[in-house]
């Protein structure tokens, strides 16, 4: 079954990872490809401004494919250098396309999120999560490793002890917990997650898609760029920021009292 359906509208296009009967596991053959085709899509529209990602049925994902683990089939089967190459090609092509999303991207966290599923959670810039979220890096309890980069994304949201907490332990944390240690921004009613996150979208879809995107890679080079090198990037993005027509609306705008019609020029 296709991973992946997606649906645009008002600037915001959804992803919904689309295995309900399985939990959404991730892996199969030809996922990377599907989200790497997805991601393409959307950096390549400037009519789209934010991402949602999410899962349907009671599952955001529950993550790797168990059930093809066991079997030693799909990604999971072979020798070891061509199940480094399953990784390489596939998942990590899943987790590459997400994290080279040039818009915002809000993950409405719907149900569990494990193992491989929480770390893709852990790449949008945003987390909602409906109260029967859960969320666990359980790998080390199936006897492997974070194959992911989940050791590389975990610790820089939650910093290195939590995150450490749940390597080791394989501890499985609600929605209200991980809102105290900031993996999630908020909480909100089951029925209302997919409203929320909407919500939050539409205040993010109605920025200046140039300078949103200009925004999100300053923040992300930010992570390891000197502080004088972030303050160059800035000044030339902003000297770019400054010749748009979206500027221009932006400043009349504020003057008349109004709310600003960005269109992208």
């Amino acid at each position: 079954m296709p991973l992946l359906t997606t649906a645009t509208a008002d600037h915001v296009t959804i992803l919904t990872l689309s295995r309900p009967d399985t939990m959404n596991p991730l892996g199969a053959s030809g996922d990377g490809d599907a989200f790497a085709a997805a991601c393409d899509a959307i950096n390549a529209d400037m009519d789209v401004r934010c991402v949602i990602l999410t899962g349907a049925g009671r599952a955001f994902s529950a993550g790797g494919d168990i059930k093809a683990m066991k079997e030693k089939s799909g990604n999971f089967g072979g020798t070891a250098p061509e199940i480094a190459d399953g990784y390489r090609n596939n998942i990590h092509k899943i987790l590459r396309a997400l994290y080279s999303l040039r818009v915002p991207l809000i993950a409405a966290v719907n149900g569990p999120a494990i193992g491989l599923g929480c770390d893709l959670a852990c790449l949008a810039d945003m987390r909602v999560a409906g109260e029967r979220a859960k969320f666990g890096v359980t790998f080390l309890k199936l006897g492997i490793i974070p194959g992911d980069g989940g050791t590389w994304i975990l610790p820089r949201i939650i910093g290195e002890a939590r995150a450490a907490e749940l390597f080791y332990t394989g501890d499985v944390i609600d929605a209200e917990t991980a809102l105290d240690w900031g993996l999630v921004s908020r909480v909100v009613e089951q029925d209302a997650l997919m409203d929320e996150a909407r919500e939050l979208a539409a205040k993010v879809a109605a920025m200046p898609p140039h300078a949103l995107r200009q925004a999100k890679n300053l923040m992300r080079q930010g992570r390891s760029v000197s502080y004088d090198a972030a303050l160059e990037m800035a000044a030339n993005a902003q000297a770019l920021m400054h010749s748009t027509q979206d500027h221009m609306e932006g400043v009349a705008a504020l003057l008349e009292k109004r709310a600003p019609k960005f269109t992208g020029t």
